[in-house]
């Protein structure tokens, strides 16, 4: 987000800048190295809010309970860790001491633009991408 000026006419005495910057965990230095690089020696930069990013461990009866919950509705299926740039929740409870997972199976058919409708006026998914949620939420709960 940017904001500089008060009229179209009329050359800023200062200008602001806002950057989302969603960091890998244990990436904190590259990004700040790289936020120093693409703004110069003349700009200075800050963080307006700061957190930290979150890794949450595989081996669990969590994660087990999920993976077979996904692999009992598509066996063809294949489980990855993924990490999220989207902001939860789970940064309040990891300061608990409690890890937070995302699970959130949705079945979409290829080519489905699912990004391109990410956050957009016309957001949305396929009926039967949530009837495949549903299932395997349903079976996810069964088995946890």
């Amino acid at each position: 987000m940017l904001a500089a000026g008060y009229k179209v006419n009329v050359i800023p005495a200062e200008a602001t800048a806002f950057v989302d910057g969603r960091v890998l965990p244990g990436h904190d230095d590259e990004f700040v190295a790289t936020m120093d690089e693409l703004t110069g020696p003349n700009v200075a930069w800050e963080y307006l809010h700061r957190e930290i990013a979150l890794e949450a461990p595989l081996a669990g009866p969590v994660v087990t309970a999920m993976s077979q919950a996904l692999l009992a509705e598509d066996p063809g299926g294949k489980v990855v860790p993924y990490c999220m740039g989207g902001g939860t929740d789970a940064k309040q409870f990891s300061r608990l001491g409690i890890a937070g997972y995302g699970f959130t199976p949705l079945w979409l058919p290829p080519g489905f633009d699912y990004y391109g409708l990410f956050h957009g006026v016309d957001e949305r998914v396929p009926v039967a991408a949530l009837h495949f949620a549903v299932r395997v939420m349903t079976r996810f709960l069964a088995i946890a």
